[in-house]
């Protein structure tokens, strides 16, 4: 597992994002969070890129912690997928929120990557 630290002001709490490895199946998954996109996306990208070197086939982005998404996060989304696809992979989005999922809905990128939704809680 790789972490990433979040670049933040001096002093204040610090998030991190992950890329796990799962050697197995070729899959790498990419956890992301709020904090992080809106601190640009060079951390977002850097970890796709990585996964992408590492010679991964399907990256997991992991978007349960993420409110909403603005277009340069999508085109990372994209570029990351056309290379995956071109290996017989492909980007998974798993655990979208309802807004970013109308987001996805609304581009119709939920026709081009697979979109993984929330599992709902049961009361019991």
């Amino acid at each position: 597992m790789l972490d990433v630290p979040e670049s933040t002001p001096e002093g204040a709490l610090m998030t991190t994002a992950t890329l796990v490895a799962d050697p197995v199946d070729d899959e790498r998954v990419v956890r992301l969070s709020q904090p992080m996109l809106a601190d640009g996306l060079a951390d977002v990208r850097w970890l796709l890129h990585q996964a992408v070197l590492a010679g991964s086939r399907r990256i997991v982005v992991d978007l349960s912690r993420v409110t909403s998404l603005a277009s340069p996060a999508l085109a990372s989304f994209l570029w990351a997928h056309r290379i995956c696809r071109a290996r017989g992979g492909a980007v998974v989005l798993r655990s979208p929120d309802r807004r970013v999922e109308d987001v996805l809905r609304r581009t119709g990128l939920t026709h081009v990557l697979e979109v993984q939704p929330r599992r709902s809680r049961r009361v019991a």
